[in-house]
This record gives C-alpha cells, structure tokens and sequence, in this order.
C-alpha cells in the first residue's frame, strides 16, 4: 500500500515489476542495517517474486478465450481488505478524539492528557522511515581522514536525540543527519526505532518524500 499510494496506482491494476523492485530495494537496506523482523518483509518479497514470475508465463485461458485467473488477484483481494479494515480503525480512533474531549461524571478534576497526544501528521510507516534514510545514507559525508574510526551506539545516539527536543517541537530526520558520517546516521536511526517502539517520541511524516518529524512524547525526565 505505501508504494500504490505513493506514486498512485491503480489497486486494481498493479505494476507487479516495478513493485517488487521497489520493495527489493527497500528490504536490502533493511538487511544492510540488520534491523529485527526482517524476515517479515522477506516472506512478502518472495510471494512478490512469485507473482512476478507467473506474470511473466503464459496465461491460462478458458473455453471461452478469457484469462483464467490474473496471478494478482489474491494480492489485490488482501490490500482491498487491509484498507477496509484500516478506514474502520481510523474511524473508531477519530470517535475516540471525540469522546476524549467530554468529561465523564466524576472525573471532571481529573487530567485527560489527550490535547498532547493530538498528532495532525500522519503516523510514519516502516517505510517512511527507511526512505529517509535511504536519502541522508546516499548524502552521506564521504571525507576520509587519517584518524581513529569513531564507533556510535545507539544508547548515546538516544542520548543525543533526546537532549535535542526540548529545544525544538520537532526535529526533520534528514535535516538532523545532514553531512553526518554513515555509522552516526545508522546508530541514530536505530535509536529512533527503540525511543519510538518504548513510547517516548512520535514519528510522524514530514512534509516532503523521504523525511519523517521525531517529537517528544513522554517527559524527557522518564526518558
């Protein structure tokens, strides 16, 4: 879905080439960067793969001269379903904004928290982020000097982040990496990936392709 929607295909007629190319692309720097669920993104790609290959066999054809299955279809079906859950999902959560802003009897005292949680960016995707960072790994500076090779982890990279917030509402991923080395961009990413998954910063994206917004979610002070 994030590649029909990002270059605006037609669900019903997918590029099946261009896709799994796209997708290939995308899960190699996944593996490049060893990030956990890998394995995931590699089963979608072999069946990605598959439909390829049958797209590019013969057809069957029936008495009647018409294409007996299009090789698409059953990933056609699961993308049409995966939205019609989503458009519900988003539906109850946008009822549950709503609901937030009343006071139930006997909690009129008490603080609901909701007006910091409001979020008008769309949530990143896996996707949204390796793309940003695909983008600053590619703009990496590439200097070299006689020095000692300086090692980053990713507890001082979330260390790093972290100090950088309550200086700015947000900070733009490829604004924040520019003419940084590729060890700095890649412990920073990863650090990204575990402030977000442990619920202290929001990923959100950003206004342009290729970038993603990182906020504060949680009081710096627990982080």
């Amino acid at each position: 879905m994030f590649f029909i929607q990002r270059d605006e295909l037609d669900i019903h007629d997918i590029p099946i080439a261009q896709i799994t190319d796209d997708y290939l692309s995308y899960v190699r720097l996944m593996q490049r960067i060893d990030l956990d669920g890998v394995g995931d993104f590699l089963y979608m790609a072999a069946l990605l793969i598959g439909i390829k290959t049958r797209m590019l066999l013969p057809r069957e054809v029936g008495p009647d001269g018409a294409e007996v299955e299009d090789p698409r279809a059953e990933l056609v079906e699961r993308l049409v379903e995966y939205i019609r859950y989503r458009e519900a999902s988003e539906h109850l959560e946008a009822l549950k904004h709503v609901r937030e802003r009343f006071f139930t009897l006997g909690e009129a005292n008490q603080t609901t928290g909701f007006a910091s949680d409001v979020v008008e960016a769309r949530q990143a995707s896996l996707f949204d982020l390796v793309g940003a960072l695909r983008r600053v790994l590619a703009t990496a500076d590439p200097t070299f000097h006689a020095v000692q090779r300086v090692n980053y982890t990713v507890v001082e990279q979330r260390s790093y982040l972290l100090s950088l917030l309550p200086t700015t509402e947000k900070l733009g991923f490829v604004s924040l990496m520019k003419a940084k080395t590729k060890p700095f961009i890649i412990a920073s990413f990863l650090a990204v990936l575990e402030l977000a998954k442990d619920g202290f910063i929001f990923v959100t994206t950003a206004g342009g392709p290729d970038d993603f917004w990182i906020s504060a979610r949680k009081p710096l002070a627990e982080a």
